[in-house]
């Protein structure tokens, strides 16, 4: 019996041995078919993109949150403008004169107003809130007013008003 065990010892460490060299030769292929030109193992390459696919996801984050900073900002910038120039007063030439409308995404802003006249400009200011101004608009500018929210964002509308008499009159 002893001699059926030392047998069977013998065939299994050869077996052992065969399948040892065919490992060390699959490996060998392996690791030839999985090493990069600068000899990094497939492992290293994939670490390598793993660690590069997190920096890009924290990347993405921040700008993420740096976009949403910019949009609240955007919203609160002038988007929409419109310029009317008008003659208020016979005795002076051309259109000298304008009603300024500055408009945000909210429809905040201001009208500023110029009067030209021989004897001195004078400029007015307004807040508009919601698009909503504090009183009365003159016909310049609630004409400026529309024509800034209608206009594209980005876009001034400008409109002169070379034969129509203002509303302020003479």
């Amino acid at each position: 019996m002893a001699a059926v065990l030392a047998i069977l010892l013998c065939a299994a460490l050869v077996l052992v041995a065969i399948l040892a060299r065919r490992v060390r030769r699959l490996e060998r292929r392996l690791n030839g078919i999985t090493r990069s030109a600068e000899g990094w193992s497939l492992e290293a390459i994939l670490e390598g993109h793993l660690d590069r696919v997190l920096a890009v996801d924290r990347e993405v984050d921040q700008l993420a949150a740096r976009t949403a900073i910019l949009e609240a900002a955007g919203r609160r910038a002038f988007q929409r403008a419109a310029l009317v120039r008008f003659n208020p007063f016979e005795e002076t030439g051309g259109n000298q004169s304008f009603a300024l409308a500055l408009l945000d995404a909210e429809g905040d802003g201001f009208i500023i107003n110029s009067l030209h006249a021989r004897a001195g400009t004078r400029v007015y200011a307004r807040t508009l809130t919601g698009g909503r101004a504090e009183g009365q608009l003159s016909a310049e500018e609630a004409e400026a007013l529309k024509l800034a929210r209608s206009a594209p964002a980005g876009r001034p509308a400008v409109a002169d008003r070379p034969d129509r008499q203002s509303s302020r009159g003479a």
